[in-house]
């Protein structure tokens, strides 16, 4: 279960959240080669004075941690840090400047839901879907 967190000083309603993540949540998928059911994604809003980046220009802020299962390649995981970033930056006017990006890898079965434990990524999840 890739654990996505998103935290901003962007002001984002509520319809705005939701749309942004079933596309991050697509494209998750897409970029991460597997499928969607179990992709958690959070969204945090902070005031300006509660996150920080010394390049940052002026506008909101987003930082993405991403929890994820380790044995993706690089070119993956840059691949899907620039899709999610071009989408904050696109749906919340946030400066290019100011979108970071953390990934944190885990064996499969350190990803757990209540149901189901996370097993190993392999490339072979990739032509199942």
């Amino acid at each position: 279960m890739p654990l996505l967190q998103f935290d901003t000083t962007a002001e984002v309603s509520t319809e705005e959240k939701e749309a942004f993540t079933d596309e991050v949540t697509e494209a998750y998928a897409a970029e991460m080669a597997t499928t969607t059911g179990h992709v958690a994604v959070v969204i945090r809003e902070h005031p300006p004075a509660n996150l920080s980046l010394g390049r940052a220009e002026e506008g909101p802020l987003c930082f993405l941690s991403a929890d994820v299962r380790e044995g993706r390649s690089f070119e993956r995981k840059r691949s899907f840090a620039l899709t999610a970033m071009d989408l904050a930056a696109e749906r919340f006017s946030i400066p290019e400047a100011n979108l970071k990006v953390s990934f944190t890898e885990h064996a499969g079965e350190e990803l757990m839901g209540v149901d189901r434990v996370g097993g190993e990524w392999s490339e072979s999840e990739e032509e199942s879907g």
